[in-house]
């Protein structure tokens, strides 16, 4: 019996010894590549003696084509790629683009060029280097051209399209116009600060229609703005205006404004024209939603504000209610170790050092 015991315990040393060397082989082994390897082709023991470049434009373009070339592993472009199209694109709610003919943008460009020509005072002021073109014009220009686009992109960094309609954009092909104060001192731009104070009473708001839409017939139009804004519909005021009251200690918040192009009548939106907040809920996503067979988000504008004195009058006055104070603890101004020799530093680098609150401003 101990002779046979001692076999067993030897067979079963073996054994786990056999399958110890049989994994390391395998982990160990490397397959054979699935095709040419980069760069294989080149004899680097003599690497004087290949072709050279001779400029950087050529060595760019040699670059080029060889990054265009299909290859058989897998390129961290292929990688982004795959992800790009498993992603759900979000989806275009917006008026579409209509473009004028090439013939008509060329018969303009022709005309504007035999006008100048023409005229004897610009081509002065040209040879002269005195020639100035008017913001206006140029303004106009783009908000005919790139303007759209790039009101988008801003759009899309401040969130808007991500809060307002998830998984949806549009590009705001209407020129939105929104001003407070009698002057219009206080524009509504696109993502631009103002204060609460100065949007107190309700803005002055106009729209101009890109010269892709003049030939069109006449539309209702609906302005919905976030709350606290107005609804109103083709100079109809829906809903009572309330200034912006960002409770206090909560930072800027947004405030936009959305014009939305209407196919035809539809059903009546009614609106509480009371100062409570329960009853004025309002969500543009679900307007929309309602609303999506007949509307179309056509023009944007919005701003950012934060608290000042003015929004205690209005939760005390108009909301009659308390006013919400947010405030939090904020943690002590990070600074990296102390460098000894302080190298490409700025002059007050040793101010963030110091004990006492006291600021030298750089003078040692």
């Amino acid at each position: 019996m101990a002779l046979r015991s001692a076999a067993c315990v030897l067979l079963r040393a073996a054994v786990d010894v056999a399958l110890k060397r049989h994994a390391r082989a395998v982990l160990g082994h490397r397959s054979p590549p699935l095709g040419p390897m980069p760069n294989e082709d080149i004899d680097w023991t003599q690497l004087d003696s290949l072709e050279k470049y001779l400029s950087y434009t050529r060595y760019v373009r040699a670059t080029e084509e060889a990054d265009q070339k299909d290859v058989w592993w897998k390129t961290y472009r292929k990688y982004r790629e795959e992800e790009n199209k498993e992603a759900v694109e979000p989806v275009n709610i917006g008026l579409p683009y209509q473009r004028l003919s090439r013939n008509t943008e060329v018969k303009e460009r022709k005309m504007v060029m035999l006008e100048n020509k023409k005229n004897p005072e610009m081509e002065r002021d040209n040879r002269l280097r005195t020639f100035r073109i008017p913001l206006d014009i140029v303004k106009a220009q783009w908000q005919q051209t790139n303007g759209p686009y790039h009101i988008k992109r801003l759009a899309e960094h401040y969130g808007v399209y991500k809060d307002l309609f998830p998984m949806a954009y549009f590009v705001p092909r209407v020129v939105l116009h929104a001003a407070y104060g009698e002057d219009h001192s206080a524009a509504v731009h696109y993502g631009n600060h103002l204060t609460p104070s100065q949007a107190a009473q309700a803005p002055q708001i106009h729209f101009e229609m890109n010269i892709c839409w003049m030939a069109e017939q006449e539309y209702l139009h609906w302005l919905v703005g976030n709350v606290p804004g107005n609804s109103v519909s083709s100079g109809e005021e829906i809903c009572s205006y309330i200034s912006p009251f960002p409770a206090r200690g909560t930072g800027f918040h947004r405030y936009i404004y959305i014009l939305f192009k209407q196919e035809g009548p539809g059903d009546d939106v009614t609106l509480p024209r009371c100062y409570s907040l329960e009853q004025r809920t309002f969500r543009p996503l679900d307007f929309y939603r309602k609303h999506q067979d007949l509307m179309t988000p056509a023009g944007l504008a919005f701003f950012q504000c934060q608290w000042d004195q003015s929004v205690s009058y209005t939760f005390h006055t108009l909301l009659n209610m308390r006013e919400p104070v947010f405030e939090y603890d904020r943690p002590p101004v990070y600074h990296p170790p102390q460098k000894k020799y302080p190298h490409g530093q700025p002059l007050r680098y040793l101010d963030r050092y110091r004990d006492g609150a006291e600021k030298t401003y750089g003078i040692y």
